[in-house]
């Protein structure tokens, strides 16, 4: 129950980061996980040279590991720039630029689905000046990852950590995510559940699992407080994942959090080995 039918994937972005960014698939599989997924790995560059993204999909297949899930370019992650599809001007031109690129490195990778992180409120642009460039690129999105029979996510962030960032409650999200639906008329973006997040929040992730399931194609976990591995902090993810479970949420469950002050091999002992492998 709980954990032992839920899909696990690491996140080689806040994992593994001990290592470079090449060997961490092989780090990844010999802790036993088969599946991963990323932030766009290449923060100054939406569009990398070709060798780069050679390179990082010959990683991955030599390691065995299955990418399940990339972000689009987003700005600095870790970081404060926290998105770009909404902030005009070069980020969001970044954007454009790196959607056709990730959407085809994912195709190359068996990947169908990709995070796109909304953006921060600026100066100099109106609230409803970003949000109306925020459903045309979001719409741009949407409709090149239909060619790839996809899915585009829409998470979102906590308020705490992430002030600027408007896209900061369950709802809030799945607003967007209706209103991307309705723009597109292909009924391919989902809401992204990421429990750290909501739990940092405030909100009752009960009622947000009884609510949002249905309309969740992935879910992301850390432990609240500290971001840290399940058991470091207060939430109990076993009947968590186990509600989601009960709801009908058969996806993958990534892990993205932060591995403590030892290798990120050592983060796991939680989740024993057999669980980790991809079902």
């Amino acid at each position: 129950m709980g954990f032992t039918e839920t899909r696990f994937n690491v996140n080689l972005s806040i994992l593994f980061t001990e290592l470079p960014l090449l060997e961490r698939p092989a780090a990844a599989r010999a802790a036993g996980f088969t599946a991963v997924e990323l932030w766009w790995p290449w923060v100054d560059a939406p569009v990398p040279e070709q060798a780069e993204l050679d390179a990082l999909r010959d990683a991955l297949n030599d390691a065995g590991t299955r990418l399940v899930g990339l972000n689009f370019y987003a700005g600095q992650l870790p970081g404060p720039d926290r998105g770009a599809l909404s902030v005009p001007g070069a980020e969001s031109e970044k954007f454009r630029a790196n959607v056709p690129v990730a959407v085809e490195f994912g195709r190359s990778l068996g990947c169908t689905t990709f995070n796109a992180l909304y953006g921060n409120r600026v100066e100099g642009a109106s609230a409803a000046e970003q949000d109306a460039l925020a459903l045309e690129n979001l719409a741009f999105a949407a409709r090149a990852v239909a060619e790839v029979d996809g899915t585009m996510l829409i998470e979102a962030l906590n308020a705490p950590e992430s002030p600027a960032c408007p896209i900061v409650s369950a709802p809030k999200a799945v607003e967007i995510v209706d209103a991307v639906n309705a723009a597109t008329g292909l009924d391919n973006t989902r809401f992204l559940m990421d429990l750290y997040h909501l739990s940092m929040n405030g909100e009752d992730l009960e009622e947000v699992i009884d609510r949002y399931t249905g309309r969740t194609a992935h879910v992301q976990i850390a432990d609240n407080p500290g971001r840290g591995a399940p058991g470091t902090g207060s939430l109990d993810f076993a009947a968590l994942l186990e509600r989601l479970r009960k709801n009908g949420y058969q996806g993958w469950t990534g892990l993205e959090y932060k591995p403590g002050d030892g290798p990120s091999a050592g983060a796991f002992a939680w989740l024993p080995a057999p669980l980790r492998a991809a079902k």
